[in-house]
């Protein structure tokens, strides 16, 4: 255990970081939703490159006691990862990759899927491992099926539905692509939820699986979209919007919301990120006249009746115009009044910015003098006062109301800094769990190990 006490501008009380994993190998934090329910568990995967999906197994591990434990082996030479933690129930979602992978179907955006675990359930049990969304890869298509790969999978606050970046397979393969008349695959946002599932499809294609929730897309992307307009060509880095939605516009409740990058082009001929939210309907099984939710050997699967979205951000003409920084998700306050995203100034520092879901000016949060200022992915404190992320090599609170920053962890060698994958708050705010690589204990090289620090 290691006492901290360093503050950007002031002196406090020490701060506590404490290593929690230690093995020889790499681990990979997912960006959110890493904390168990009760706050005693952090789970991961165990790629040694986050870029490279080659992970076996889903581990946990118990930050007061060390425990380790393997929660699931991914099966007949597939991977798995990007796993995230049920808001209230010990059950795990994370990516898998294709079983018994050949030259004519390997791992790609477009071929992997979501897989759920119920940690309530014993091993070997049918009901510990369970598909999330359903495949179907030839037509007919089948409404609540995905045609394609589902990425990084976040529970809703109230669990009920999961989010997911998503791109199609049926559109990326070789005679689409040739096709004039097929839409182009895009990065899109899907959403599965729990009701009306489970969805059944034909087993007339090899690759064809059945699953237990109903998957839809939500975002609405164009092949070329027109210069200064709202239109997107890529939806992604999405989040979940208040712990019970937002407060529309008209003072009615948005149950489901999702805020989400969308990549515009400026009059100019020039594209960037700007912040969108799409509204939910609270059927996603009705369609829309001559949109089917399942798509078509040319088009995309379409958004459920009733699905709204909407620009919220206009920096076209601004210097360094759209939302930028190191990658990160979009991040709502708890009580849904605030989205959170990075910018860079006019000096090029990447700064907190604020925006309501209901729209109006954004707000920028934080004045750092140093580049490159936030400088990773991000995270919202329980009570909603503070947000967590690497500015200047240390873990820090910034406050949401002033913009100030403090330090939690000591500065050090770059080498050895926290990593911008993730500053994720426990269930009660006490503690932040982040990345840093360490000296492998073979003595060659480095591997990323989970910390945690306190926040008090």
């Amino acid at each position: 255990m290691i006492a901290l006490g360093l503050v950007i501008g002031t002196v406090v009380a020490p701060a506590e970081e404490r290593q929690v994993t230690f093995a020889p190998r790499g681990h990979v934090l997912t960006n959110t939703a890493v904390w168990s329910p009760d706050g005693l568990w952090l789970v991961y995967d165990v790629r040694e490159d986050p870029e490279v999906f080659a992970g076996d197994r889903i581990e946990r591990v118990h930050v007061l006691t060390g425990e380790v434990e393997v929660v699931y082996r991914a099966p007949n030479g597939s991977a798995c990862g990007v796993v995230t933690w049920h808001p209230a129930l010990p059950r795990l979602v994370f990516i898998q990759g294709p079983e018994t992978p050949d030259e004519n179907w390997t791992y790609g955006p477009s071929r992997r899927r979501g897989v759920l675990v119920d940690l309530r359930e014993p091993e070997g049990s049918a009901l510990r491992v369970r598909p999330l969304d359903a495949m179907d890869y030839a037509p007919p298509f089948t409404p609540g099926a995905l045609r394609g790969g589902s990425h990084v999978h976040v529970h809703s606050p109230d669990g009920l539905a999961v989010s997911f970046t998503y791109e199609d397979e049926v559109l990326a393969r070789p005679d689409a692509k040739r096709s004039t008349e097929a839409e182009p695959n895009q990065r899109n946002i899907g959403v599965s939820f729990r009701s009306p599932g489970p969805v059944r499809v034909a087993p007339d294609h090899p690759r064809n699986h059945d699953g237990d929730w109903f998957s839809v897309l939500v975002s609405r992307t164009v092949a070329r979209p027109r210069p200064g307009t709202d239109e997107i060509s890529r939806a992604f880095e999405e989040g979940w919007i208040g712990h019970a939605g937002y407060t529309r516009a008209d003072g009615g409740r948005q149950r489901h919301a999702l805020a989400f990058l969308g990549r515009v082009t400026a009059l100019d001929g020039r594209e960037h990120d700007e912040v969108f939210v799409v509204d939910l309907p609270e059927d996603p099984a009705s369609a829309a006249v001559g949109e089917p939710l399942e798509g078509t050997c040319l088009t995309r699967p379409a958004p459920p009746k009733g699905t709204r979205q909407r620009r919220l951000t206009f920096t076209d003409t601004d210097p360094h115009p759209g939302v930028q920084g190191p990658r990160h998700w979009l991040r709502s306050s708890p009580d849904g009044e605030h989205i959170a995203f990075l910018r860079l100034d006019a000096r090029g520092v990447a700064q907190f910015w604020l925006v309501a879901p209901r729209g109006g000016p954004a707000r920028q949060l934080t004045e750092l003098a140093e580049a490159p200022g936030i400088a990773s992915a991000f995270s919202w404190s329980p009570d909603g006062r503070a947000l967590a992320a690497v500015v200047n090599g240390r873990v820090c609170l910034v406050d949401a109301g002033d913009g100030s920053v403090r330090s939690l962890t000591a500065p050090g060698p770059a080498e050895f800094a926290p990593l911008p994958l993730a500053c994720v708050f426990s269930p009660d705010g006490g503690l932040i769990a982040f990345q840093r690589k360490v000296p492998s204990p073979e003595g060659a090289g480095t591997h990323a190990q989970i910390f945690v620090v306190s926040t008090r």
